[in-house]
């Protein structure tokens, strides 16, 4: 049968033209679809086009607002500073880096919402079902949510660290995991500088907890420890006026928020008592403060002849007692006594002599 039919076509045969009926039959039925169909591609052409110029224009809008939004942030940080205002409260530079980064997550959120809510609204314009899209996103979300969860909360925990402006450039802080000087903040990373000079990384996510020592104020706060048997009238009397000799000095004078205050005894025993000296200081200056005030504390009690703990008691004519010869002896030990039982016990067993090897057992006389 097949053969049948290859035997009926004459391959010699050429194609029939077409004519020109036929040709005015197909530029017909053509010039009808158009006719039929122009409005509605027309209509559609106009709403992608109307849909993408609006999303253009309202993401250029957009981002231009949060632009001039940070730049003012920034000429404010700059306002203030070299004043006593930006040298105690503004970190330039921090105030630069925190406004950089939530322009930045500001700009990449609006982007994201405009272009996304365009794309779907161009798709719903062409009549596509957006169900199943939609549910492959969602999918394809919690996939990449569940892969990279770390991720997604290093970034999370960032932004609102930024946005709540926990810490910044410049703040010493104590993040749990590391502690030192803050000198980069970024979305997912935290640079510390450490007190021995190390760089710790530290992500966003890990951080449970985070001690700021740089925001607000700081104390520092020095205990005197004197003789059981001084005069506490005049142990107060000479830190009193240790504090307002450091009060009226530079540059202590402006580290200091307030009066250095004798809060009292933290502690009485036998030998010693524990005079508290606190004073509110800039934040971060609490340590060289403390220092500072340890220094003239020392120089202030050696003038007034007032004793600390471990200075060899005063004999009545103001010297100082001989020392005991035998307070660097040891206390006897039972050791010492070779014939005694505990040396008895603690010396090694001497080896039992081992038995003549070319003897035999059973030697009879």
């Amino acid at each position: 049968m097949f053969l049948s039919v290859l035997s009926a076509v004459d391959p010699t045969e050429e194609p029939t033209p077409p004519t020109l009926q036929d040709a005015q039959e197909s530029a017909t039925n053509a010039a009808s679809w158009v006719e039929q169909n122009w409005s509605t591609w027309l209509s559609i052409g106009l709403r992608v086009l109307l849909i993408v110029v609006i999303a253009v224009a309202l993401r250029i809008a957009v981002r231009r607002t949060i632009t001039q939004f940070i730049d003012r942030m920034n000429r404010t940080a700059q306002a203030v500073d070299g004043t006593a205002l930006g040298g105690l409260l503004v970190n330039v530079e921090r105030r630069r880096q925190r406004s950089q980064a939530i322009g930045s997550v500001l700009r990449s959120v609006a982007s994201f919402l405009i272009v996304g809510t365009a794309a779907l609204m161009v798709l719903g314009t062409f009549q596509i079902n957006l169900a199943p899209l939609l549910a492959s996103a969602g999918v394809a979300g919690v996939a990449i949510g569940f892969g990279a969860r770390n991720l997604v909360t290093d970034f999370l925990s960032g932004v609102f660290m930024i946005l709540e402006d926990q810490y910044g450039v410049g703040d010493t802080v104590d993040a749990g995991v590391a502690s030192g000087e803050v000198i980069e903040v970024g979305l997912r990373v935290t640079k510390l500088r450490g007190d021995n000079g190390e760089i710790w990384y530290v992500r966003n996510g890990e951080v449970k907890r985070i001690g700021n020592l740089s925001q607000g104020w700081a104390t520092a706060g020095v205990d005197v420890t004197v003789r059981s048997d001084e005069d506490l009238d005049r142990v107060r009397s000479v830190l009193s006026e240790v504090g307002e000799a450091m009060s009226r000095d530079e540059p202590w004078n402006e580290r200091l928020w307030g009066p250095i205050e004798v809060l009292g005894l933290d502690s009485v025993l036998l030998d010693s008592m524990v005079v508290r000296v606190s004073a509110k200081t800039m934040p971060g200056k609490a340590l060289p403060v403390e220092r500072e005030l340890r220094w003239r504390i020392k120089l202030a009690f050696d003038r007034a002849g007032i004793r600390i703990v471990g200075h060899p008691p005063l004999q009545p004519d103001g010297e100082p007692a001989a020392a005991d010869p035998t307070a660097g002896m040891a206390a006897p030990s039972a050791y010492a006594n070779a014939s005694s039982p505990q040396s008895m016990t603690a010396s090694p067993i001497a080896p039992t002599a081992p038995a003549p090897a070319n003897v035999p057992s059973n030697v009879t006389k």
